[in-house]
């Protein structure tokens, strides 16, 4: 199973927002950025979540065109 971790990251003045995730907790990720930007007390805004929820949704996209284009993925192997 692939259990790949994802980030998505924003740097905005002084404050810093750096997600991680897998495919499993996408759902999580997005409402977290939701209540973020409702969140008063902090510079994130709703167009900040918009812009890293469409990056979210353009990277599920690149994995599964990857994975349709690749006809047989080689395990990985632990070290």
């Amino acid at each position: 199973m692939d259990r790949g971790i994802n980030v998505v990251a924003l740097v905005k003045d002084a404050e810093r927002y750096i997600f991680l995730y897998d495919k499993e907790s996408t759902s999580a990720l997005l409402q977290t950025m939701g209540r973020f930007a409702g969140d008063s007390e902090l510079s994130f805004s709703w167009y900040d979540a918009a812009v890293l929820s469409q990056r979210v949704r353009r990277l599920e996209q690149e994995v599964a065109a990857e994975k349709q284009d690749l006809p047989f993925r080689s395990p990985r192997v632990s070290r």
